[in-house]
């Protein structure tokens, strides 16, 4: 019996050094943002998205994990001076946490929320009205119903 654990031990080993170079390219990792990241790092990687829009307001956007079903998705968000009206619905569930600067977000009906460095917010997906602010950045947390959102 002890040949046989040996054998089955041994079988079990060459088997896992057989398959691990192709489990190690499928292993899925935590999604991290370091604290280097948070103070302004992450706008440095390579697969960061800098936009100038037509308002003239700059924006720069790194997408930390996209999950494999495409509906959610998470990152960092660095915006300049703008406002905007949203007039259709917002189209998306989003969590912010404002790390610098801040937004006033005035509903339709008139109603103020002013969100702060250090503060979240959650806006839901059928929300309209005014975004304003001075810039900021945020780390953001986004559902979508639609996975062709994100790409």
């Amino acid at each position: 019996m002890n040949t046989l654990r040996q054998a089955t031990g041994l079988g079990a080993l060459l088997t896992a050094l057989v398959l691990a170079p192709a489990t190690l390219a499928e292993t899925i990792h935590p999604a991290k943002i370091s604290a280097g990241d948070a103070a302004g790092a992450i706008f440095k990687r390579p697969d960061m998205i800098a936009t100038t829009h037509e308002d003239g307001h700059k924006t720069e956007d790194v997408t930390s994990l996209l999950s494999s079903d495409g509906r959610f998705a998470s990152g960092m968000y660095k915006s300049g001076k703008t406002r905007a009206e949203i007039t259709e619905p917002y189209g998306v569930d989003e969590f912010m946490y404002f790390v610098e600067g801040g937004v006033t977000l005035v509903s339709s009906d008139g109603t103020v929320t002013t969100v702060s460095a250090g503060e979240a917010i959650s806006v839901p997906k059928e929300w309209t009205g005014t975004w304003i602010t001075e810039g900021y950045t945020k780390f953001w947390v986004i559902y979508s119903e639609d996975p062709e959102y994100f790409k």
